[in-house]
């Protein structure tokens, strides 16, 4: 007889992601406790044991509830009990940039890259479902976000690896219980305090009720191909990039989602999570050798003028990136207002951007640089 039809569905997506990692590397899982990952972390320590991977476990500690350490030492021996090695609690301190969902993120995924990197670990897997990709998908329309965040999260990125993506969250649980783990309910999840509780709690059940069933499934799905079409315009923007640099600039890296991704755990203090992505010199480094210290990125409007907005918008965002400006703080209406420099220019003044960087023309040029340089 085979397993639970639930949990050959778990062990089936992880086995998937080992086929992509050589032999005897360590894999870890990041496991707080709940249904999602304590199911992945069954999978994985099964699987890993036929494939010849090693396999470890992460629990992070945000130490934001009563009893969060004890909670986080049960965790560990539930790791420990299913094999895996190693099986650590990480505490953090959750600062208060971004707000708290940020904050708590930003904490969590800087301890996940710095265990990965102690333990020189290969990937580290992930338990987001396909209900958390639906959630991500709605926030970012209620926040008037453009593809890339429409896109939600992937499936791979850097280190991470998201085995239970395609997967709903109600077979992930019944995987968990099948196993015979007990999960843990955190409190948080239910707290209407947080926008993704309340689409959890109310919304993803409102639209279910008023438009069918199959919401969660439909908004992952449309995010899948948002995200190839982000994919396409990002590396269109990329090339556009470099051939639009004045000759003689310096060359690099460009900037793409993980870069940006990158650049802001760093302005926010996780450095650990920049070096486990291989974020080599971060935004400062990208494409045209802009950075915050002074050098200026220089672009040709002819250039920038021809392409279509949506992957002149996406060159205007990376080369502010470039000089310093945060990824996280670098919105809509600030490119806008530097794609009028290009677009609509009358001979309008510099544009003031996030991280003390400036945007100005200078005839069919167009700059980027500390706040200072256009005054020179």
């Amino acid at each position: 007889m085979g397993p639970d039809p639930a949990v050959a569905a778990v062990r089936l997506a992880v086995r998937g992601v080992l086929r992509e990692i050589d032999a005897g590397d360590l894999v870890l899982v990041a496991c707080s406790g709940g249904a999602d990952s304590l199911a992945l972390a069954g999978a994985l320590a099964f699987e890993a044991a036929r494939s010849g991977h090693r396999a470890g476990g992460v629990t992070v500690d945000h130490g934001l509830q009563d009893g969060s350490a004890e909670r986080a030492a049960e965790v560990v021996r539930t790791m420990a009990g299913l094999g895996l090695e190693p099986a650590e609690a990480v505490r953090v301190t959750v600062g208060t940039s971004g707000g708290p969902e940020a904050a708590a993120r930003d904490a969590r995924y800087a301890a996940l890259a710095d265990a990965a990197a102690r333990h020189r670990a290969t990937a580290v897997l992930l338990g987001h479902t396909r209900d958390d990709q639906a959630e991500t998908v709605l926030l970012g329309l209620a926040r008037g976000s453009g593809a890339r965040s429409l896109a939600g999260m992937a499936k791979a990125a850097g280190p991470y690896r998201r085995p239970l993506l395609d997967l709903d969250r109600d077979l992930v649980r019944r995987a968990c219980l099948a196993m015979d783990l007990d999960p843990w309910e955190d409190p948080h999840n239910g707290d209407p305090a947080f926008a993704r509780s309340r689409i959890r709690r109310d919304l993803l059940p409102l639209l279910e009720k008023e438009l069918g069933p199959g919401m969660a499934a439909a908004l992952a799905r449309t995010a899948r191909m948002l995200r190839d079409d982000a994919d396409a315009l990002d590396a269109w923007a990329e090339r556009a990039l470099r051939e639009a640099g004045e000759p003689g600039e310096a060359e690099g890296a460009p900037v793409g989602e993980a870069e940006e991704a990158t650049a802001l755990r760093k302005a926010e203090g996780a450095t650990a999570l920049r070096k486990a992505e291989g974020g080599g010199g971060g935004p400062g480094h990208a494409a045209l050798g802009g950075s915050a210290e002074g050098r200026e990125t220089v672009l040709a409007v002819e250039a920038l003028a021809g392409l279509p907005r949506a992957v002149r918008t996406r060159v205007l965002r990376r080369a502010a990136i470039a000089a310093g400006s945060p990824p996280g703080s670098l919105a809509a209406v600030h490119v806008d207002a530097v794609d009028a420099l290009v677009t609509a220019w009358r001979g309008q003044s510099h544009v003031d951007l996030p991280g003390r960087v400036r945007a100005w023309r200078r005839y069919e040029r167009l700059l980027f640089g500390p706040s200072e340089s256009s005054d020179k």
